[in-house]
């Protein structure tokens, strides 16, 4: 059993299998719609846009230290996410710490630089926002959405490669507890940034967190605040 700490505390457990719950529409017991909830309907609508002329590059080199504190995105965002964590000459470059637990499996997992089973996870994909509204960005709003703390999280490399830039509706974290604070962080990047949302996408959203009604966007996003965090009993 796992037991929430922070943003996920109230979400229930999903009951289906990733896919086919995620793509699933509804809104369930008709409770009072939390704050993530209810922004679900505040994303517009639209068909997915052509991936014509996505690249990586079109969001800046990876990693950029836009909030000019001396250390790079990742570096930034594994200070905030890994416990343990170990530094090499000065307190930026991280060479160890443990996920404990990873938010996408529940499983602690270990990172040694250089050798590590840790990614940082664009938790709305950048391919995904390239074809739901960030084709038409200038290249610095790109930039500060590919290193936005709010968009990004410390986790597993497997489950992390095999999302790809799938959004609610085609791709869940196996570790159902940590849905609605996942589901909820979606919402959140994609209000903040005007993205749009697919209907399917919008039905999963809803899908997901009528589980947990009560479940709110997560904050501003800064190199410190921490995501929702949760522990093995």
């Amino acid at each position: 059993m796992l037991v929430l700490l922070g943003g996920a505390a109230g979400c229930k457990s999903d009951t289906g299998s990733g896919k086919g719950d995620a793509a699933s529409g509804g809104t369930g017991s008709g409770a009072k719609a939390g704050a993530a909830l209810a922004a679900v309907d505040s994303l517009a609508v639209k068909g997915r846009a052509p991936k014509t002329g996505y690249d990586r590059a079109r969001f800046g080199s990876p990693w950029a230290d836009t909030d000019s504190n001396g250390c790079g995105t990742r570096d930034d965002i594994l200070k905030r996410d890994l416990d343990g964590v170990r530094f090499r000459g000065g307190d930026c470059t991280v060479v160890s710490g443990r996920l404990a637990p990873d938010p996408y499996t529940g499983k602690d997992v270990t990172f040694t630089r250089g050798r590590s089973r840790v990614d940082i996870d664009h938790v709305v994909a950048l391919s995904d926002a390239w074809q739901k509204g960030a084709g038409k960005w200038s290249p610095s709003k790109r930039i500060a959405l590919a290193n936005d703390p709010l968009n990004l999280l410390a986790v597993d490399a497997g489950p992390n490669r095999g999302k790809g830039d799938g959004d609610t509706a085609t791709w869940l974290p196996a570790n159902k507890p940590y849905r609605c604070a996942y589901v909820a962080r979606q919402v959140a990047v994609k209000k903040k940034y005007g993205l749009w949302v697919t209907g399917a996408e919008r039905d999963a959203m809803r899908r997901v967190l009528s589980r947990c009604p009560q479940e709110k966007l997560p904050g501003g996003g800064s190199p410190t605040e921490a995501p929702g965090r949760f522990r093995a009993r």
